[in-house]
C-alpha cells in the first residue's frame, strides 16, 4: 500500500510534538517493517530540513534527512506536477503540490494532520489516528 506523509506528519515524530507523535511514529515503524510504502513530497524534504536546521545544528539536521530518506521514497516534483497544482481547486499551493506529488506516484493514501486542507483531494486523506483505525479494520 503506497502512503504519501505529509510533512506535519514527519515533523510531529522529529520533534516529538505531543500528542501527535505517537501514532505517527507508529505508522512510521509500519513504514520501517514494510508493512507501508512510505512516499514524501520533494518539497517535504527541504521543508523539513529548513525547519530542523532552526532547532539542530547543521550535521543533526543532515542525519535526521539521511535517515528519513533511507526511510521514504520520494515522490517527485516536475514541470507536470507544478502544472496540475496551479489548476487544482486547492486553496493552498503547497498542498496542491503535495497533492499532484502523490498521484504522480501512485500513492492510495495520503496521512496529514489537516484534513481539512485535503477536501478537494482525489486521493483518500486520513490522520494519523483514522489512517490506524482504518487499518485495525482491515485486518
Amino acid at each position: 500500500m503506497k502512503v504519501l506523509f505529509d510533512t506535519n506528519i514527519i515533523i510531529d515524530v522529529l520533534l516529538d510534538r505531543k500528542p501527535f507523535s505517537e501514532h505517527a511514529s507508529y505508522l512510521m515503524s509500519r513504514v520501517e517493517r514494510s508493512e507501508i510504502n512510505g512516499f514524501l513530497c520533494a518539497t517535504t524534504v527541504t521543508t523539513i530540513h529548513y525547519l530542523l536546521s532552526k532547532y539542530l545544528d547543521k550535521e543533526k539536521a543532515i542525519d535526521s534527512i539521511n535517515s528519513i530518506m533511507a526511510l521514504f521514497e520520494i515522490a517527485s516534483v516536475n514541470r507536470l506536477v507544478i502544472e496540475n497544482a496551479l489548476k487544482s481547486k486547492f486553496s493552498d499551493f503547497e498542498d496542491s503540490v503535495l497533492h499532484e506529488s502523490a498521484r504522480h506516484a501512485g500513492a492510495e493514501y495520503i496521512i496529514t494532520r489537516n484534513i481539512k486542507d485535503f477536501k478537494k483531494s482525489k486521493i483518500p486523506a486520513y490522520t494519523a489516528t483514522e489512517f490506524l483505525s482504518m487499518l485495525e479494520s482491515l485486518s
